[in-house]
């Protein structure tokens, strides 16, 4: 048991270690692991495990340290590549960096059952369960659903989960029962280029669906009982594209808007003229277009903006004037504030208490942020090993107290981090297209939905008999950085969307932009609720560009 605490000491140790687990053929006692239900025998583990193990009362936790392909103390999978000198060494440090040990798991499945059978904690089950580490462990594909033509941007679940909407490049719009894996209506969204978002609206019975797309249109789309959509209408217009919508989570008439243009409208469709503009972001005199934007679940006074800056811009909007640009706050990574790589922030999200705040950088890290800490403060934890390059990356919490982070990667690759340890947790293949962009955990259930540059939503479930091997984890994470230090070398202008919107476009087949705009049932479409902000220039919208997620 102390061999573990001597190899992680030393690499010449670490490789004799890492040879003597080939030779034997790997058995490192995984199959002992968290929540595995009805394992509660540790007979069956081998001796290699950390020192913790003697400090458990029950068996299952024995092996849960070892869980993962040939763990070391970095909390990542070890190398048997040698002879790589400096550069191996460097690449080592940075994988290991800032990465601890988990701890012995919180949940266990069959003292959990027992207790709730016995009334103990019953009322608390079903969050532990789907928090689990165990479970998130076991994610695995469950199935696809195929409507779509082009690369699908969005996903977004109803609040109570029945439901699922995605948008797409080919400018529709599906309502799924994601559970009967069929779509219940499809819809032309009334837009003219990729669509961004497509959001059920809270506490309107699931009948008001709120869009944007690169053609900088916020439109509202109007679902009746009957399975259809009755109209589309624009509420707002953007003079750049629209990625992201922030709904307030009570309210089913109010959400906010970001476009590239560097403006926060504030819609309430309560109004003859919707739009609002709330704030023009900028940084001096310049302004700094936004790709992402997110209301404080816990004061939605208050919402997070990001974009072509590093910086994460926190506004209150009692406090924001005409003279006044009104932010509250600014976080950004302390080796980033003067950075020459000229990096963006492509999402961000708040915890499901407002504490915290997670933002995606494009081609660095995810860094999250302690939401009290005052304006200036320097990140809280660090999420590294994927690859955030050739779309508008997500990124969200995973879990009922968003005990864990997701993000997807250009590497086709879905990461699940331990949120307190910043250690990879899960990895999956989710995109045979290559790059995973959407991830949307669903609000009561252990699970979520995904997608990226294939045309399909891919449903996850943790089924798995076994727990993840985390299989080829590290060799992928090193080809993710040696690919991120190339391009800052050879490309270190700065990030230019319209340009990757032009590369990508050549990488897929086009589709006319209409070709199935009147179907039997088809919504008809309404430019009433026009902002004034409204451009005419507008109307004939950009080429039809594909595969430019949000």
């Amino acid at each position: 048991m102390c061999a573990l605490y001597i190899i992680n000491q030393t690499n010449v140790l670490l490789r004799l270690y890492h040879l003597w687990v080939f030779l034997l053929g790997g058995m490192d006692g995984r199959d002992l692991v968290e929540g595995r239900v009805g394992e509660g025998d540790a007979n069956s583990a081998t001796d290699d495990r950390s020192m913790h193990e003697a400090e458990q009362t029950e068996s299952p936790p024995a092996g849960e340290e070892e869980d993962t392909d040939s763990m070391d103390g970095s909390g990542l999978c070890s190398l048997t590549e040698e002879g790589e000198g400096g550069d191996q060494e460097a690449m080592e440090a940075w994988l290991g960096a800032e990465l601890q040990e988990l701890d012995g798991p919180k949940w266990r499945a069959v003292p959990s059952l027992r207790a709730r059978e016995i009334g103990r904690n019953s009322a608390h089950f079903v969050q532990r369960v789907c928090g689990s580490r165990g479970l998130v462990q076991r994610l695995e594909l469950q199935g696809r659903l195929e409507r779509h033509t082009g690369c699908v941007n969005t996903l977004h679940f109803n609040p109570s989960g029945t439901r699922l909407a995605s948008g797409s490049d080919d400018l529709r719009v599906v309502i799924w029962d994601w559970a009967r894996r069929r779509a219940e209506l499809e819809f032309d969204s009334g837009h003219k280029s990729n669509v961004f978002q497509a959001k059920f609206l809270p506490h309107s019975g699931d009948s008001t669906v709120a869009m944007c797309a690169r053609d900088g249109q916020i439109r509202i789309a109007e679902l009746s009982a009957t399975q259809r959509c009755k109209n589309t209408k624009r509420v707002a217009q953007h003079k750049g594209a629209a990625h992201k919508l922030a709904l307030e989570p009570d309210s089913p008439c109010t959400f906010l808007s970001a476009g590239e243009d560097a403006v926060v409208y504030g819609i309430d469709l309560r109004l003859d003229r919707p739009a609002t503009k709330l704030v023009v972001v900028k940084e001096g005199d310049k302004k700094v277009g936004l790709y992402t934007i997110f209301v404080n679940p816990a004061n939605t006074h208050q919402f997070a903006v990001g974009g072509r800056d590093q910086y994460v811009r926190i506004y209150d909007q009692r406090k924001i004037s005409e003279n006044d640009n009104g932010v509250l706050k600014k976080f950004c990574p302390s080796h980033l504030v003067s950075s020459e790589s000229k990096t963006n922030i492509t999402c961000l999200v708040y915890s499901h208490d407002g504490s915290e705040l997670l933002a995606s950088y494009n081609d660095e890290d995810i860094y999250m942020f302690d939401s009290s800490h005052s304006d200036g403060a320097d990140y809280h934890r660090r999420y590294k090993g994927h690859r955030n390059n050739a779309t508008v990356k997500g990124v969200n919490f995973y879990g009922p107290c968003s005990e864990f982070v997701v993000s997807g990667s250009d590497c086709g690759h879905i990461y699940l981090w331990d949120k307190h340890s910043a250690r990879v947790v899960q990895f999956m293949e989710g995109d045979r297209g290559g790059v995973v962009n959407c991830l949307e955990p669903h609000p009561h259930l252990p699970g979520m939905a995904t997608s990226g540059l294939d045309h399909d939503v891919k449903l996850w479930a943790p089924t798995a008999e076994n727990p993840t091997s985390l299989k080829g984890l590290k060799e992928v994470m090193k080809k993710n950085k040696r690919e991120r230090d190339e391009d800052s070398i050879h490309h270190g202008d700065q990030y230019d969307t319209q340009l990757l919107w032009f590369l990508m476009r050549h990488m897929r087949n086009r589709r006319p932009l209409r070709s199935r705009r009147v179907e039997a049932g088809e919504a008809d479409t309404d430019e009433s609720w026009s902002s004034p902000e409204s451009s005419d220039e507008e109307d004939g919208g950009p080429d039809h560009i594909q595969c430019m997620s949000s």
